[in-house]
């Protein structure tokens, strides 16, 4: 399997190169070839990822243009962030005209935050989901009801499986309870959960660890094991993978939540339990959410 992401980030520097020098689309391919062999020794030999990815940004230049503009009309392309404007191109190109079988549209936009985290200012990657967010309504939202949990067919033994931890997470008000919720790109509420590091045997202690760093929580306190959920979902460096979610009943006394910084996620806030009903979310979360009520309200 290529190294997706890596092919991704040559393709940006080669189209931030071919920015910075005035389009000479007659150059590309030599900065491309360059790129790869400086960042990325053995890309060139995976497969063609990254020379599609050029391609593909080349031939629809004009028209990903037009669509950067629309999104966001108060920034005309050329005053555009240089490293933005190509993050944008990938991402759009990969998003309108890519395999959306190959990559999923929510593979393609949560790549392009990442790569505008890694390569651009401090608020390149809220400006690279605020326009690719706005093209993805515009286009229908495909994919949106792929919640990424769908049965897999195939032998799950020989996937690599990643463990994480994750939490419902509710404070005590007076004699009532509210409940974070994290919302992700996508449009859906969900439970903040985070993956472990392979050091970490203690689940408990790790997943205090991510819930406190995801929420901005200082007052972590661990309660019952609510039970493992597991799913395959695409990743774009090692394909299909096993992901087991270990979820706590958390306590905590904070009322400030402040959401840390992530390509997937864009809100955050306490939610009433009069509000799970109508509330956006995932097959599998509400039923931790009911379990977690029952468990509070003995």
């Amino acid at each position: 399997m290529a190294n997706r992401h890596l092919s991704r980030s040559i393709a940006m520097q080669t189209l931030f190169e071919w920015d910075f020098n005035g389009y000479d689309d007659k150059k590309i391919n030599g900065m491309l070839e360059r790129n790869k062999k400086e960042f990325g020794p053995g890309v060139e030999e995976d497969d063609d990822f990254a020379d599609r990815l050029v391609g593909g940004v080349l031939k629809k230049r004009k028209k990903i243009d037009g669509i950067i503009e629309k999104a966001a009309p108060e920034w005309p392309i050329e005053q555009v962030a240089r490293v933005d404007r190509n993050v944008l191109r990938l991402g759009l190109w990969e998003l309108l005209f890519g395999d959306r079988d190959e990559v999923p549209p929510k593979v393609a936009i949560n790549e392009s935050i990442e790569l505008a985290k890694n390569f651009g200012g401090e608020s390149s990657s809220r400006f690279v989901n605020g326009v690719l967010g706005t093209v993805y309504k515009e286009i229908g939202e495909p994919g949106k009801d792929d919640t990424g949990k769908k049965p897999f067919e195939g032998d799950l033994s020989k996937l690599p499986i990643d463990h994480l931890g994750g939490g419902v997470v509710y404070r005590r008000i007076g004699g009532g309870l509210v409940f974070a919720m994290v919302h992700d790109v996508f449009g859906y509420w969900t439970l903040s959960k985070g993956k472990l590091e392979k050091e970490e045997k203690d689940v408990e202690k790790g997943t205090a660890r991510k819930i406190s760093e995801e929420l901005g929580i200082s007052d972590v306190r661990m309660g019952e094991n609510l039970g493992m959920n597991e799913y395959v979902a695409s990743d774009p460096e090692r394909g299909k993978v096993r992901k087991q979610v270990t979820y706590f009943l958390i306590e905590t006394k904070d009322e400030d939540l402040q959401l840390k910084e992530s390509g997937g996620l864009d809100n955050i806030r306490w939610f009433e339990p009069r509000e799970f009903e109508d509330m956006k979310t995932y097959p599998d979360i509400k039923p931790l959410l009911e379990k977690a009520m029952k468990i509070l309200l003995k």
